[in-house]
């Protein structure tokens, strides 16, 4: 009797332990669970792809002030297409007294236009005259020539510069007043001079702007 009770407690025992053991399963002992990592699978199914419009919706409603307080910040590499060429930079066109001086030179003298400025209703052409030469050189201002690029004969007067330019070497300069009333509609103008009496002298100079 001793013996039967005792195989009966046994299995008895053994019983209940199965049956309070069986919801109890073993732990997942592999290194991705034990690190906290997550495997390959678990990436494919976390991961997703956001559209390219979705982005740009979202940025343009942050900048306009509709989502809520952000900083943006955007990195962009551009890499330009296979045989694209770099689109030149613009640059700033040169401004109208850059293109001084303009030099004319016949023989041994030289006249040069250095600046030009508008002054009151006239038009001033700073001009000088250098004689390198051996003898003096007589000039008639009245047989100054000035045209524009519509190719209208202005008038002009001469102040300063003299009427004979000795041969010293030295830089001798005037100013030309045109009127700004005879100027409508051109923008550079022609100029040329001569020596007199003999009029072997032929001293000419183009492309002089007519600043605004």
């Amino acid at each position: 009797m001793m013996f039967g009770s005792g195989l009966f407690s046994s299995s008895w025992g053994y019983k209940l332990g199965r049956e309070a053991l069986k919801e109890i399963s073993q732990p997942d002992m592999r290194p991705s669970h034990l690190t906290g990592k997550k495997t390959d699978g678990d990436r494919k199914e976390s991961v997703q792809m956001l559209k390219e419009a979705d982005i740009v919706k979202s940025v343009k409603q942050r900048m306009e002030g509709k989502g809520e307080e952000a900083i943006v910040q955007v990195a962009s590499t551009s890499v330009p297409e296979s045989g694209a060429e770099a689109k030149p930079q613009a640059t700033d066109s040169p401004s109208p007294q850059s293109v001084f001086p303009i030099v004319s030179r016949d023989g041994e003298v030289t006249m040069q236009v250095t600046s030009a400025s508008r002054k009151g209703t006239s038009l001033k052409l700073k001009v000088s005259l250098k004689n390198e030469g051996e003898q003096s050189v007589r000039f008639l201002y009245s047989f100054l020539n000035v045209t524009d690029d519509k190719g209208r004969a202005l008038s002009a007067s001469v102040d300063e510069l003299p009427g004979q330019v000795p041969p010293d070497n030295k830089t001798y300069t005037g100013i030309v007043s045109i009127p700004t009333v005879l100027l409508d509609n051109a923008n550079e103008l022609a100029m040329s001079l001569t020596d007199y009496p003999d009029q072997n002298l032929q001293l000419q100079m183009s492309g002089i702007p007519i600043v605004k």
